[in-house]
């Protein structure tokens, strides 16, 4: 049964959320949008995450120190090494293959060591600076440079992890760990999860570590401390390079804005890989599906569906992970799906999973009077493809008895179940969400009961 967006544990029929572990679920088929941000581990309370914080700082100094000492071939070899780290799959890549930095990036980064006396003397204290100093080198670069000098780190904690909720892990050969005491790489036999298709090594990452964004940034620097404190009225906003150039010429200024972002460490803090929206936004989505007509009039159907994916994301959160949004054609009819995991986090949720070999569940979102009989084939149609036999459609008002009684027959003939929300529904498990007293998910249950019950046993 093939999957949308698979992650490691769908493979392996593990039935975990991300919500419950400690790490980020890796994708198979692409990396996953979030980056180590090494501010972090700085201010952590963990002595261990500031050591990795210190061992990450000191080998990146270590390279400026090869090269002042004549060793500059070396330290750019192992420069470019370290700037991409695939067994961790973080990032935008949908290949989950990534490029390393070219030869002239490289130099450039190390010429900072000469070129800023600061820096000869003394090195970085966040190398993550460097993103203000150098052109093309950005977040990615960041995260991958900090993951390739911490693998050990992370090869602990990654067979720690697969041995706490049983994720398979076998023989591979790691070829870029990185010798803190040696300054060197090493290879390494050692036991890791695998990427099921491409059978590369596999890297967990505590999810403690992980933002969209790191702390120290260009455009944070640019808008909140630059233009703020730096520029002068009147004057012509530097482009990038222009910017660069000056910040290099302008290390202290550099500093000053570091010095600014350590005072304001506890606003730095790791980016949830789900956020639910806010009970006002939740109040206000009903509010607004309640003002809509049903069809197609001022595309009152895009705006239903739009509203409909904001709000069953947060509704069933954290017993099922959103998987994907995406359109498809049926019989020339556009058709706006949700797809979930079904991580069998809830008793109801593993009687689907076992009874329908629902792996994950999809969601039919449908702005129309009346069901139609037409519409639930169109699901019908869908479910014999890749999803198991279990199915939602999500309308506006509940199905007259003759739709109903189809959606029994098809469950008679063909062992299929295909409920039907209606917007009570969707009000019911706002309400739910916002009082917090139950899960929005009882209420998908209850139609389940409701529906088993109008069946022939």
């Amino acid at each position: 049964m093939s999957i949308i967006r698979p992650r490691l544990n769908d493979f392996h029929n593990i039935p975990i959320t991300q919500e419950e572990v400690d790490f980020a679920i890796p994708f198979v088929d692409e990396d996953m949008p979030l980056y180590v941000d090494p501010f972090l581990l700085w201010k952590s309370p963990s002595m261990q995450d500031n050591s990795l914080h210190l061992l990450i700082t000191n080998s990146f100094n270590h390279l400026g120190y090869l090269a002042s000492i004549g060793k500059e071939d070396e330290a750019l070899k192992m420069l470019i090494r370290i700037s991409e780290c695939d067994e961790v799959g973080l990032g935008n890549s949908k290949t989950k293959v990534g490029k390393r930095i070219g030869i002239k990036i490289a130099q450039n980064i190390l010429n900072q060591f000469k070129s800023i006396p600061q820096l000869t003397k003394y090195g970085f204290v966040h190398f993550e600076e460097i993103q203000l100093l150098v052109d093309n080198f950005s977040k990615d670069r960041v995260s991958d440079v900090a993951s390739n000098f911490i693998q050990s780190f992370l090869i602990d904690f990654t067979i720690e992890q697969s041995e706490k909720y049983g994720i398979p892990i076998e023989k591979v050969k790691l070829n870029n760990l990185y010798n803190s005491k040696t300054n060197k790489f090493d290879e390494e036999d050692t036991y890791l999860p695998v990427n099921p298709k491409s059978k590369t090594p596999i890297l967990l990452t505590p999810k403690r570590w992980l933002r969209f964004i790191p702390w120290l940034n260009t455009d944070d620097y640019f808008n909140n401390y630059y233009i703020q404190n730096i520029h002068k009225e009147g004057e012509e906003f530097p482009d990038k390079v222009k910017l660069l150039n000056f910040n290099r010429q302008n290390y202290d200024i550099v500093k000053a804005y570091t010095a600014i972002k350590e005072k304001q460490f506890e606003h730095c803090k790791n980016d949830p890989l789900f956020n639910q929206i806010p009970i006002t936004s939740a109040k206000r989505k009903i509010s607004t599906i309640n003002k809509l007509p049903t069809g197609k009039t001022e595309n009152a159907d895009r705006k239903y569906e739009d509203v409909i994916c904001q709000l069953m994301v947060s509704l069933l959160y954290p017993h099922l992970d959103f998987a994907a949004e995406q359109s498809r054609t049926d019989s020339g009819v556009l058709i706006r799906d949700l797809i979930f995991y079904n991580n069998t986090s809830d008793p109801f949720l593993k009687d689907i999973y076992e009874t329908y070999q629902c792996k994950q569940i999809v969601f039919e979102l449908k702005n129309v009077k009346e069901i139609s009989r037409e519409h639930i084939s169109q699901l019908n149609r869908y479910l014999n493809a890749q999803f198991g036999s279990f199915g939602v459609i999500v309308t506006r008002n509940a199905p007259p008895k003759k739709i109903y009684k189809n959606v029994v027959d098809l469950w008679s003939g063909q062992r299929k179940c295909i409920l039907i929300l209606d917007d009570s529904d969707i009000q019911l498990m706002t309400q739910v969400f916002i009082s917090k007293q139950r899960n929005p998910i009882e209420v998908i249950k209850k139609k389940y009961i409701e529906f088993t019950r109008a069946c022939p046993s």
